[in-house]
């Protein structure tokens, strides 16, 4: 296989679509939910994603008409986790009809709301195109997909919080000694992997503890052991990027929202050997399209899986 052969990635996250009907339960006005659709609905959040429909509808034409070697969505599809938001955010990204290209999808907090979440399995229901790959044990995660020379690894870091203010994530020890055995386990090639939690905020330090991975200290030891090279992920929605904050010592991007009024950013990335070339392109609601906003690069660094 060629190693310096390129592949394009597209990396999107945070999108946040809800609807008019969302199919409440007796059980949901006694969760999170219900402080949740208080702020969806009173304290601003809705209107920041007011044009989300729009704006992801005009990203996915984009994409369609130039379609990358794969989508990469670090996850919260939903505002608040409802299977009536998930279907329209499958059907907004053309899982539905079978029109998208090909992916690799994670949920993110706000898709595992409250633990009827993630016992339904409605995020892997809606998601499945994307949600394809190797696995251990076929458990659902970790999952690796090859593009090219490069492998992606899907780690799911979002869990339920019973507080309405944390908004934690976690990737609990048997994921972790999963994820170990699958970096050790595939072929050579650069590691990738998408989480929908971030290793530190724009600044480079630390994510708050309610707002951040509990365990991050494990996960990165895995990553590093297993020679993971660049870790790409969502949540804030706010774009930024390192290439090595002295966290993790690899590069580390965030996407951003892609459809947050003010954000509307995605990256588009171009990647051969060592290099990764990015531009990141965001909407413009005069042209009702997504335009290049800058470039960047980052090195990644040469890792192997440890034994």
């Amino acid at each position: 296989m060629d190693q310096n052969k390129s592949i394009r990635l597209v990396h999107l996250s945070d999108v946040h679509v809800t609807r008019p009907s969302l199919g409440w339960r007796k059980a949901d006005w006694f969760n999170k939910r219900l402080t949740g659709w208080i702020n969806l609905r009173t304290f601003g959040r809705g209107r920041r994603f007011r044009n989300a429909d729009r704006v992801l509808g005009a990203l996915m034409a984009s994409l369609q008409a130039d379609p990358p070697d794969r989508i990469l969505f670090s996850g919260d599809a939903t505002a608040l986790g409802f299977q009536s938001e998930l279907a329209h955010a499958a059907g907004l990204f053309g899982l539905a009809n079978g029109q998208a290209p090909p992916g690799l999808a994670v949920p993110g907090n706000h898709d595992y709301y409250v633990h009827a979440d993630v016992r339904s399995g409605w995020f892997e229901h809606y998601f499945a195109p994307w949600q394809q790959g190797e696995r251990v044990d076929n458990a659902l995660y970790p999952f690796a997909q090859r593009v090219g020379h490069y492998w992606l690894f899907a780690v799911n870091s979002a869990v339920p919080n019973r507080l309405f203010w944390d908004a934690s994530g976690l990737v609990d020890r048997a994921q972790l000694e999963r994820l170990e055995r699958l970096l050790k386990r595939l072929d050579p090639g650069p590691r990738i992997l998408v989480s929908h939690y971030p290793i530190c905020l724009a600044n480079g330090r630390r994510e708050k503890c309610f707002h951040g991975l509990r365990n991050l200290e494990a996960t990165l030891d895995v990553a590093k052991r297993g020679g993971v090279c660049l870790w790409l992920h969502g949540h804030r929605h706010g774009a930024d990027r390192h290439q090595d904050t002295g966290l993790a010592g690899f590069p580390i991007i965030c996407a951003g929202s892609a459809t947050q009024n003010g954000h509307w950013s995605y990256g588009d990335y171009l990647l051969w050997g060592r290099n990764l070339h990015a531009a990141r392109k965001e909407y413009n609601p005069q042209t009702y399209r997504f335009e290049e906003k800058e470039t960047f690069d980052l090195e990644l660094p040469l890792l192997a899986p440890g034994p």
